[in-house]
């Protein structure tokens, strides 16, 4: 008996790796007042990435917490983009405003890992930039507002395509003439 409950283990397959790891960042109950009464939901702020350079987030609600999770992670697909990692950290300092938060994002050594609070060390951590340095600048303790300043500091990086590429032949110096 006990070699085919081993076979029959054996014949299951495997589940797979997801491509995108998830982050439940907020999870709030919220309630809409109505006519007929008090409509409780839940709001989910879901993040997710690949921790090599594609990441987005998401928010919505739902009946409950699952079915939010859910409907947030499928917006998070569709806000989906890559962030630049140049020799292990972000091209350049970077500033970003939205509402009252401020989030300045700044390279930073190879091995310092990344050196941030709160909403934006996890954005930071979940697209995969090993090294950064960064900094909610005012007084604002509102997640939402710093995912989105982050977000938006994250699509000001501009990287130049090479400018130089190499020669198909080599090019041959000309001598000035002698007149």
């Amino acid at each position: 008996m006990a070699k085919g409950k081993d076979k029959n283990r054996s014949n299951k397959p495997k589940a797979e790796k997801p491509e995108f790891d998830q982050q439940i960042l907020d999870l709030a109950r919220v309630t809409r007042v109505t006519k007929g009464g008090k409509q409780m939901s839940f709001r989910a702020t879901v993040l997710i990435g690949d921790h090599r350079g594609r990441v987005g987030f998401g928010v919505d609600k739902g009946k409950d917490v699952q079915m939010a999770v859910n409907k947030a992670v499928n917006q998070a697909h569709k806000t989906l983009f890559s962030v630049p990692i140049i020799r292990e950290t972000v091209p350049h300092a970077v500033m970003a405003k939205y509402g009252a938060a401020k989030v300045l994002i700044q390279p930073a050594p190879r091995g310092s890992g990344i050196i941030a609070g709160g909403a934006v060390r996890v954005v930071l951590e979940i697209a995969g930039v090993p090294n950064a340095s960064a900094k909610i600048l005012g007084r604002t303790g509102n997640k939402m507002n710093n995912i989105k300043a982050t977000f938006d500091a994250l699509h000001c990086f501009k990287v130049k395509a090479k400018v130089f590429k190499p020669a198909e032949k080599p090019v041959e110096k000309k001598e000035p003439a002698i007149v």
